[in-house]
C-alpha cells in the first residue's frame, strides 16, 4: 500500500486505545479482550503521514512507539480525563479503545460501597451492583469548541452491525464510525465498514490493521 506523503503534517491526532479496567476490589476488575492494536496501528499510520499524535493506551502490554506521546491509563474515568486534557488541541479524535460501560459498585452486608481489601470469598455469594461509566464520546461531542473537530469512534457488535453502528454515530453526534465484529480481538487483521454521517456505508474486506489504518485516516483527513 503506497502510504500518503505528510499529507496530515501540521495536524494533531488523538488516538485511544486498548481495553479499560474497572476495579471490583485491589486485585479483580471487569474488562474486556480488547488488544489495542488497531489503536496502535492508527497512531502509527498518523505518524508516518506528518501528524503530531498523542496516543492514550489502556491496559495495552503492546511495546510504547517512538516519537509518539503516550499516556497510559487504566479506568474509564483515568480516559476520559486524559482525553480532556488533550482534546482541545486536537483536529481529530479517533477513539478506538474498548471503554468499558459499566463499572462496579460493591454491595456487602453492611451495605458499604466498594472494596479497598480484597473481597474473601463467602458461601453467601456477592452482589455487584453495575452503574454507568461516562461516555467520553458523548462529553466531547458537547463541548464548546467542538466544530471543526472530527470525531471518530468504533462499534464492535455481535448482532445487527450496521444498525447498531448507525445508531452509535447519530447518539454520540459523532463524524464516522468503523464497525467491525468480535472476530478482530487480538487479531492482526480486520474487516470492517466505515459509516458515515450522511448514512453511507462504505465496506472492506479483510485485511491487515497497518491498512485499514490508513483507509480510516483518508476519511478523516476528508473531514478537515
Amino acid at each position: 500500500m503506497l502510504i500518503p506523503d505528510q499529507d496530515l503534517k501540521g495536524k494533531h491526532v488523538l488516538v485511544t486505545a486498548g481495553g479499560t479496567k474497572e476495579a471490583i476490589d485491589p486485585v479483580r476488575y471487569i474488562s474486556n479482550r480488547s488488544s489495542g492494536k488497531m489503536g496502535y496501528a492508527l497512531a502509527r499510520a498518523a505518524r508516518e503521514r506528518g501528524a503530531a499524535v498523542t496516543l492514550i493506551s489502556a491496559n495495552g502490554h503492546l511495546p510504547d512507539l517512538l516519537d509518539i506521546k503516550t499516556i497510559k491509563v487504566e479506568s474509564a474515568a483515568g480516559m476520559l480525563e486524559a482525553v480532556l486534557d488533550f482534546c482541545n488541541n486536537a483536529h481529530a479524535v479517533i477513539m478506538a479503545a474498548a471503554v468499558s460501560d459499566f463499572k462496579s459498585e460493591i454491595r456487602n452486608s453492611k451495605s458499604e460501597t466498594n472494596s479497598k481489601s480484597k473481597i474473601k470469598k463467602s458461601k453467601n455469594g456477592l452482589q455487584l451492583n453495575l452503574v454507568p461509566t461516562t461516555d467520553i464520546l458523548k462529553t466531547i461531542a458537547r463541548q464548546k469548541g467542538r466544530k471543526g473537530r472530527v470525531l471518530a469512534g468504533f462499534a464492535l457488535e455481535t448482532d445487527n452491525l450496521i444498525r447498531n453502528a448507525k445508531k452509535k454515530l447519530k447518539d454520540k453526534d459523532l463524524d464516522l464510525i468503523v464497525a467491525n465484529d468480535d472476530s478482530t480481538f487480538d487479531s492482526d487483521s480486520i474487516k470492517f465498514s466505515i459509516v458515515l454521517k450522511n448514512d453511507k456505508v462504505l465496506d472492506f474486506p479483510q485485511q491487515s490493521k497497518e491498512q485499514a489504518a490508513h483507509l480510516i485516516l483518508d476519511k478523516v483527513k476528508a473531514l478537515f
